[in-house]
């Protein structure tokens, strides 16, 4: 079992992974991402995949970034205080997916790895990453596949993982202000170190090389359903809960703003085309939008119910 880190490792295979994804994406959408490798000055550097205005992607985006910097910001070592102002590394793919037909739900996936050292020298590392489901309009069945693969993607190491990241994810993907969760959750985790680097690193890879089984059959079934302006309306009001979600809780943007270790037109890549906000707004009670707040939001054990 190895307990030092390998950096190289984890990059070759993140940069592996986007591609993958990119190409499994641009089959399905029949339109290309744009590539744009930046670098960054203090550090560091990435390669960020967008597309707008596909055929089923009205926008997305699929990045990969290494930055590193001389001195770890408040943001990351807020519950390590021990680590502030020590020089650090960070590494990942994120991709936000936003369909153009509100049926087809919206996605986040981020797998990712982080490096410092203590005081000492001692190396300290850890993994994060995860993944959620964002319907507009729920359907039991997606939910569920969509479970069953983080379930299956976690299971090979240990029974306590699953159970324990999709409380996490409920968790952190819940908007406090709102009272309401922004999906219908998936898998998070972060700082995961137990075990050493190969038994964490698997874990990280499983997760990622899950994603496409997770999303592509559920988009599969709904990029071509009927819809009309009611159901356009509907989502990009929801689209704005995703957008305060982003620019208020997500650990991985505040780290960017914070540390000005992240590139802004990549971090903005999550936020969807089209949203809207009303005052006081409340969908009408026996609708598919009033079934989303009842019957999806709710946080649940999506694998028996």
């Amino acid at each position: 079992m190895s307990l030092s880190p390998n950096p190289e490792a984890v990059k070759a295979y993140l940069l592996d992974l986007q591609d993958r994804i990119v190409q499994a994406l641009e089959t399905l959408d029949g339109s290309p991402f744009r590539r744009d490798a930046w670098d960054r000055p203090e550090g560091g550097s990435g390669i960020t995949r967008v597309i707008e205005e596909g055929h089923v992607f009205e926008r997305g985006g699929c990045n990969f970034s290494h930055v590193k910097g001389a001195k770890l910001p408040p943001s990351a070592s807020a519950h390590r205080p021990d680590l502030g102002g020590q020089p650090w590394e960070a590494m990942g793919v994120s991709l936000v997916l936003h369909p153009r037909n509100p049926y087809a739900p919206t996605v986040h996936m981020n797998v990712r790895f982080f490096a410092t050292s203590a005081a000492d020298g001692t190396p300290v590392w850890w993994f994060g990453g995860g993944m959620d489901l964002t319907p507009y309009y729920g359907v039991q069945e997606d939910a569920r596949h969509f479970h069953q693969t983080c379930f299956d993607a976690l299971a090979p190491f240990g029974d306590d993982l699953h159970p324990r990241f999709k409380q996490w994810c409920d968790e952190y993907f819940y908007l406090k202000h709102r009272r309401e969760a922004r999906g219908v959750g998936g898998i998070f985790f972060d700082d995961v170190n137990a075990g050493g680097f190969e038994h964490c690193f698997a874990m990280t890879r499983s997760v990622g090389d899950a994603f496409l089984k997770a999303y592509l059959p559920v988009l599969e079934r709904r990029k071509d359903q009927p819809y009309g302006e009611r159901e356009r309306d509907f989502q990009a009001y929801r689209r704005g809960r995703y957008v305060e979600f982003n620019l208020v809780f997500d650990r991985g943007t505040l780290f960017g703003l914070q540390s000005g270790a992240g590139r802004t037109e990549s971090m903005m890549m999550s936020m969807p085309p089209v949203a809207k906000w009303r005052y006081d707004w409340q969908p009408e009670a026996g609708t598919p939008e009033a079934a989303l707040y009842t019957d999806f939001l709710p946080p649940r054990d999506w694998l028996t119910t």
